[in-house]
């Protein structure tokens, strides 16, 4: 596949994951965050790193604990809370130039029929979106690039972080600001219309490349 994208010394590709949290384990997401509608309850990550395919992906770091990361957020008819794991990578992983945020949970209040996108613009503004609706940037990191192929000259790290829990203050019913500047993109409802936003993995990134060719 690198081969017919003329990327054949690409190591992999540096994007943002997305991740369901199955009992204590991490699961690659099948389906993209403007597809999936989660339950009260549920937790979600999304990982920041270099990576070849599924298989090869980061997981988000450190403990994921719905109790403790909406502990601060109250249920409330009509709505429903979503614990949201934001791992920004490493430096190793970061384009050039820029250093990743520290890793943080937060908790998302959303209606009942929101998707874990509208999720993560609850509490991670400013996304960006690139003309696929293909999810660029969390929080605003990174300011630029979007699952671009990366030289396998490039080494990468695995350091150990943990999250820091932004719910901890407070309920977070409004949106947050991040590590960095970015456009906003387009509006999650037109995100959701399109259909799965990519961050499914290099193999979309791969797809999206091919079609700007063609």
């Amino acid at each position: 596949m690198l081969g017919a994208t003329g990327q054949a010394h690409a190591a992999g590709y540096r994007y943002w994951s997305f991740w369901d949290r199955d009992g204590d384990t991490w699961v690659y997401a099948t389906q993209g965050p403007s597809i999936v509608r989660p339950s009260d309850g549920d937790v979600q990550g999304f990982r920041f790193s270099v990576s070849e395919d599924a298989q090869d992906a980061a997981k988000p770091r450190g403990a994921a604990e719905f109790a403790t990361i909406c502990a601060k957020t109250p249920a409330r008819e009509d709505s429903k809370r979503v614990a949201l794991v934001l791992d920004f990578g490493t430096s190793a992983d970061a384009p050039s130039g820029e250093t990743p945020p520290r890793a943080r949970m937060a908790c998302a209040r959303v209606p009942e029929d929101a998707t874990t996108a509208d999720a993560l613009a609850k509490v991670a503004k400013p996304l960006r979106y690139d003309t696929n609706a293909l999810l660029c940037a969390i929080a605003g990191y990174p300011r630029t690039g979007c699952g671009e192929p990366v030289s396998a000259a490039e080494p990468t790290a695995e350091p150990s972080a943990t999250p820091r829990d932004t719910s901890a203050s407070g309920e977070n019913d409004s949106s947050e600001s991040g590590g960095g500047s970015g456009d906003q993109g387009p509006s999650l409802g037109l995100v959701a219309g399109i259909g799965a936003v990519a961050v499914l993995g290099a193999a979309a990134v791969w797809q999206t490349r091919r079609r700007r060719r063609d």
